[in-house]
This record gives C-alpha cells, sequence and structure tokens, in this order.
C-alpha cells in the first residue's frame, strides 16, 4: 500500500522512498523559479566579480564568457533535473541502478560531504550577514540564528522550498534589475568600459567557471522534481531547469561584474555593490541573506536524503520517518554549527576550496549518469531491484561504472588546478582549471563502451512502486 498522499501536508513525509503517482504535484515552471531564486545570492556576485578582479577581462569580454560557461553547464542539470519526474526517487538512490546498491556509495559519501561543506559556509556567511545588518546581535548567536532558519526550511522539505523560491524569484529578481537600473542611472567611471581587456587564459577561466557552477547541482537537481507528474514528460522540466538556473546565475554574476566597474579598482565586491547601488544596498543585503537561509535550507535537505541513502543501503527495508529525518536534521545542525562557530576568519575560503576540489568526483558521475540514463537505459529503470537489499538486476556493484567512475578522476588530475591538488598541466591555459573537460571526454565514451559492449543495452519493465 502506499502512503497517505502528501499533497495537502504542509510538512513533507517521504525521505528517500520512491514517490506514488496519486502523490504527485506541481508543475514543471515551479523548477524554472527553483534554480533562478537559488542563484541569486551573494556567493555567484563575487564569483562574478572575479571576471574583472582575478581574470582581468573587460565588460564585453567577461559577460561574453559567463554567458557561454553557464549555458553550456546548464544542459548538465538540466538533463539531470529531468530523470526526476520519470523515477519519482532522488538522485543519489537512482544512482545504484548505475553503480549498484553498494557501489554506489561513495559518491553518496562525497555528496553528502559537499551538502555539509556548503552548509557551514552558508551559516557562516548567514551569521556575518545578520551581524553586518545589525551589530548589537553578537556573532555566534547570528550563526544560530542564520542555522535555525535554514534547518526548519529543510525539515518541511521539499513543498515550502518550492513556494519559498517562487516568491524569491520575483522579490530577488525584481531586487536585482533595480540594482542593475541604480548602477547605470549614476555616471559611471571614465574606465567602465576599457578596464580590463580580452586574454585567452581569462576568457577559458571564465568559461570553465560558469560550467563548474552548473555541473555542481547536478547531483541533487532530481531531489526537486520527483514529485511532478511523470506525465509532464523530459522536454518541460529540462527547459524549466535550463532556462531558472542558467538566466539566474547569468544575472548575478554579470551583477558582481557590473558592481566592481561601478566603484574604485580594488573595492571588495560586496562593498561595491552597496557602493554602487545607493540607497538600494541595505535592501539588497536583507534580501541577500534571506536567499542565503533560503539556499542554504536545500543544502541541509540534500544532507539528509544523502546520509539516509547510505543507511537505507545497509538496512533495505527501512524507511525512514519524518521524526528521523527532524533527527537527522538536528545531529547535522549541531555538528556543524559547532564547526562554523569555531571558523576562523578565512575558514570559507578554505572550505570553498575544499568543495570546489571535490568537484573532480562529480564529473565523472554526471557523465555516467546522463549517459547511463539516456543512451543506455532511456529512461527504463526497474525501480524495485534499486531498493532491494541485493540490488536486484544492477547487483551489488557495476564494474562497469565503477571503472569508468575510476578512469574520469584519474584522467583529470593531471589537469587539475585546486587548492588541494595542482596537476602538472594545470596551466594548459594559464588560470583555468580543464580538467572537467578532459573527465567529460574520457568518462561519457568509456562507459557507454563498456556498458554496451558485447550485448544490447539492457531492457527492463518499469516497475511503477515498490509498495503498490
Amino acid at each position: 500500500m502506499s502512503q497517505p498522499s502528501s499533497q495537502h501536508q504542509f510538512v513533507e513525509n517521504h525521505t528517500v522512498d520512491y514517490v506514488p503517482p496519486a502523490e504527485r504535484h506541481g508543475k514543471a515552471r515551479d523548477l524554472f523559479t527553483l534554480w533562478f531564486s537559488t542563484n541569486i545570492a551573494p556567493l555567484p556576485i563575487v564569483t562574478g566579480a572575479m571576471v574583472v578582479q582575478v581574470f582581468h577581462l573587460n565588460l564585453v569580454w567577461g559577460l561574453l564568457a559567463i554567458v557561454l560557461g553557464h549555458l553550456l553547464g546548464g544542459v548538465v542539470i538540466a538533463l539531470a533535473s529531468a530523470q526526476g519526474p520519470q523515477l519519482g526517487i532522488p538522485q543519489m538512490v537512482q544512482s545504484r541502478g548505475q553503480f549498484g546498491r553498494y557501489g554506489a556509495l561513495l559518491i553518496v559519501f562525497f555528496t553528502a560531504l559537499i551538502y555539509v561543506g556548503f552548509f557551514i559556509s552558508n551559516i557562516v556567511l548567514a551569521g556575518k550577514s545578520i551581524h553586518g545588518i545589525a551589530p548589537s546581535v553578537p556573532m555566534p548567536t547570528a550563526i544560530v540564528v542564520g542555522a535555525l532558519s535554514a534547518t526548519a526550511i529543510g525539515v518541511i522539505g521539499y513543498r515550502f522550498i518550492h513556494t519559498l523560491n517562487r516568491i524569491g524569484t520575483w522579490v530577488m529578481g525584481s531586487a536585482l534589475l533595480a540594482g542593475f537600473v541604480m548602477m547605470f542611472s549614476q555616471a559611471l567611471p571614465a574606465d567602465f568600459f576599457s578596464r580590463g581587456a580580452f586574454n585567452l587564459s581569462g576568457f577559458v577561466a571564465t568559461v570553465s567557471l560558469g560550467v563548474i557552477w552548473q555541473i555542481s547541482f547536478s547531483p541533487y537537481t532530481s531531489d526537486y522534481s520527483r514529485y511532478l507528474p511523470r506525465e509532464v514528460g523530459i522536454a518541460r522540466p529540462f527547459w524549466a531547469t535550463y532556462f531558472g538556473a542558467t538566466l539566474g546565475t547569468i544575472l548575478c554574476f554579470s551583477f558582481g561584474v557590473v558592481a566592481v566597474l561601478c566603484v574604485p579598482e580594488g573595492t571588495d565586491a560586496m562593498a561595491a555593490v552597496e557602493q554602487a547601488t545607493g540607497w538600494l544596498g541595505p535592501v539588497l543585503m536583507v534580501l541577500f541573506l534571506c536567499n542565503i537561509i533560503s539556499h542554504n535550507a536545500l543544502n541541509l535537505y540534500g544532507a539528509v536524503l544523502s546520509i539516509v541513502t547510505a543507511i537505507q543501503t545497509f538496512a533495505a527495508q527501512w524507511t525512514p520517518s519524518v521524526k528521523v529525518r527532524v533527527v537527522l536534521a538536528t545531529v547535522i545542525l549541531a555538528a556543524c554549527g559547532l564547526v562554523a562557530l569555531n571558523a576562523s576568519a578565512d575558514f570559507i575560503g578554505q572550505f570553498i576550496g575544499l568543495i570546489l576540489a571535490l568537484l573532480l568526483v562529480l564529473v565523472p558521475w554526471a557523465s555516467i549518469n546522463l549517459i547511463d540514463f539516456y543512451l543506455i537505459k532511456k529512461g527504463v529503470y526497474d525501480i524495485a531491484s534499486i531498493f532491494r537489499a541485493d540490488g536486484g538486476i544492477y547487483g551489488r556493484f557495476n564494474h562497469h561504472a565503477i571503472i569508468a567512475y575510476a578512469c574520469g578522476i584519474l584522467v583529470q588530475l593531471p589537469f587539475a588546478n585546486t587548492s588541494l591538488y595542482v596537476g602538472p598541466y594545470s596551466n594548459l591555459v594559464e588560470g583555468a582549471d580543464l580538467s572537467w573537460l578532459f573527465g567529460l571526454l574520457v568518462t561519457c565514451p568509456l562507459y557507454y563502451c563498456l556498458a554496451t559492449r558485447g550485448k544490447a543495452p539492457a531492457k527492463v519493465g518499469r516497475v511503477v512502486s515498490v509498495n503498490e
């Protein structure tokens, strides 16, 4: 028997289990508002400012590189998102159908680590924002307030996250457009259009940054599309996610570029936003704070799902309740809160460097995930096998996927340029990390050849539900 309909429940009652057709709801356009609003935040603004401050591109070439990078990377996140309505399960659970029940554990571990890393970084950032807006609030208190707010949203779950981002799209989108108007309505510096110039390394680095930014969301995109009715198909969730994710990030990256060009060279990115937008600056800071908290709820939600997925790997019959999700969220909150309260001044920079290094493990996973879903199994998976203790038709380990995954990581290492490791060919194009490109070029054909060698792709019947 399926669980009672959750359509009218405030708190989500599913965790990593299959969402039956009777409990599906929502529209594909909800994915546009989710990914658009999520990407309007301080971090993409600061990252966009790097295009001028670090990569030394001028306005025109900088904007062109930003658009190109995000449009390319957006294909990955959109293809991952479109899987959700077809399967009705979270992205990491689906990986069992590609790597095997136990083979998927490694990527689940890395994904959980990335979620936790971003959650800690964002609660520190939220604490600093609260303290900056209201200096009378002590920093530790501000961190706790930011963490508790994100936790409340994450515990309530899928429905509330979508609702907040529908509102956030209009509020944050309007605020950002008003900020552009404020910046262009005043006298621009003499070097506004001439500061910086085209340089190949800066252009390639900016394009790569956009691609990596979009790929980093791919391990949890279907978590937010799995409740949509299967009848929405592939195209509608694809385009809704694609335009939401790319437009939101392109606008925010571009905002950072324009803001730093409106002020004297060398000004901090967020200080530049406040200076360049006049009286609107403090309002934007408050709105950005709200969006940091809302976005951080996605990190907590994803961390909980990843941990539940890992535990359920060894306890196939266990279906965690809402109470279990609350307890896990509380444990994660407590652990992350302790780290955040004792964070050093440069903690965010250090942690972001670690997370970016971990993206080396996401590129080959995304390659295998998309090749398997779209070219090999063509969206047809045996859902019952995914939840069986022995992995069903997918087994405990899929050696083809594991071999391709390992090769995908290894081939990136010579070209990696991260805070943890710098490869011997990291400066193939100076300042640009091209490891992701080699990861894609090797993993995609390798996995396809291994998975289809000597036999036709498996044809399996689609089991509608494990509980019905």
